[in-house]
């Protein structure tokens, strides 16, 4: 993979990128709406789920990277994949990797690295993504994320990316916007009124018809100073855990790290800050956007046969098939006969069949496997 140095780095025009602009990439979830192809042992973000010859994380790098430079993109993931991060980023270094010992979702991630990377340069301006998301607009993408990095750098904003919804989708959190507050400079960009998570399908439906609200893509951008000072007003328990000032960078900070987390709270950074604050605004856009979250998702978005069946793996007869999502390694001999709208998927000796519609159940189905067999097998 290359990586280029910072003084290659430009964006869409030919402009050299500001040094001030950093990506921080999320990598530690555990994909388990992807059981059993997704693990914890090696969940999706590691793993080539669309077959493009390069994992989700090495995709969403190298994406960012033609907009950011190198030495400014830091990847935060679970200390029992940092070998992973290594092994897909052999070029980052090893202070740009930063390992949670225990998993408290996105919040302490973000106080994490933005603490850090702010004490090395308070001027710094924010993007936070997750690193298992399909982008199949690059172009439009990196031209938002620009748009969005000019907007927070200029104002005390924090800034969320929201999709054009074309269904009623259950599986997304939504976002509604303020339609009053659009700015000239920005005719895309709105205040948020609310935010709703995984709504049901009868009001997934009104959300989509009234044309206010928008899938939340998870994606965020602000400066240093001013997610910093969210922080404090918002999650003051988290912000005074990671603002430890003069202990990143030297030898301490791995261990100080590890009983920051071990006292810290478990909470998103949707719930901890954006939900609560007043200075919240979305960018809208469409640019073929996915979270990959499902076999629904991929399914979407993978080449389909005659019978609109995704298929993967050498050796799969099907008969009176349709519609379906067919995952099976190479060695196995599989015959199907009779499914329609269904997953069927093996892996590691685990399989799966399900019906697409039920597809927000895998997770039931992993809890339950987990409470009966062990993590060995989730």
């Amino acid at each position: 993979m290359h990586i280029g140095k910072p003084t290659e780095q430009f964006d869409q025009k030919g402009e050299t990128m500001k040094k001030n602009y950093y990506c921080i990439i999320m990598a530690g979830g555990i994909g388990s709406r992807f059981w059993p192809y997704s693990r914890i042992s090696k969940p999706k973000q590691f793993l080539d789920i669309l077959g493009t010859g390069k994992t989700l994380l090495q995709s969403t790098f190298e994406r960012f990277n033609k907009l950011f430079a190198a030495e400014n993109i830091y990847v935060v993931t679970s200390s029992v994949y940092a070998d992973f991060v290594y092994e897909q980023l052999p070029k980052l270094p090893s202070s740009q990797v930063l390992l949670e010992p225990i998993r408290r979702n996105t919040a302490p991630c973000i106080a994490y690295a933005g603490f850090k990377i702010s004490e090395k340069n308070p001027d710094a301006v924010f993007v936070v993504a997750p690193s298992d998301h399909l982008i199949l607009e690059e172009k439009a993408f990196l031209n938002e994320i620009k748009n969005g990095l000019a907007f927070v750098e200029a104002t005390d904003s924090l800034l969320t990316l929201g999709l054009k919804p074309n269904r009623p989708e259950t599986g997304y959190g939504y976002i509604q916007c303020d339609k009053a507050s659009v700015r000239t400079e920005y005719p895309n960009l709105w205040k948020v009124k609310t935010f709703t998570e995984k709504p049901n399908s009868d009001l997934a439906k009104i959300f989509v018809e009234s044309g206010e609200f928008y899938w939340n893509s998870g994606i965020f951008l602000w400066s240093a100073r001013s997610i910093n000072k969210s922080l404090h007003t918002f999650l003051p328990e988290v912000a005074s855990l990671f603002d430890i000032r003069g202990i990143y960078g030297t030898q301490n900070e791995e261990e100080t790290i590890q009983g920051i987390y071990a006292s810290c709270r478990s909470i998103s950074i949707d719930f901890g800050v954006m939900e609560k604050a007043e200075n919240v605004f979305v960018l809208t856009s469409d640019f073929g956007w996915s979270d990959l979250g499902t076999w629904g998702s991929l399914y979407e978005h993978s080449v389909q046969d005659s019978q609109s069946n995704t298929v993967q793996g050498e050796n799969v007869f099907l008969y009176d098939t349709s519609n379906s999502v067919v995952n099976f390694p190479n060695d196995k001999i599989v015959v199907l006969q009779g499914l329609h709208d269904f997953i069927a998927v093996e892996s590691e000796n685990i399989l799966l069949i399900c019906q697409k519609k039920d597809e927000q159940k895998i997770k039931n189905f992993v809890n339950d496997v987990k409470l009966k067999l062990g993590e060995d097998f989730v």
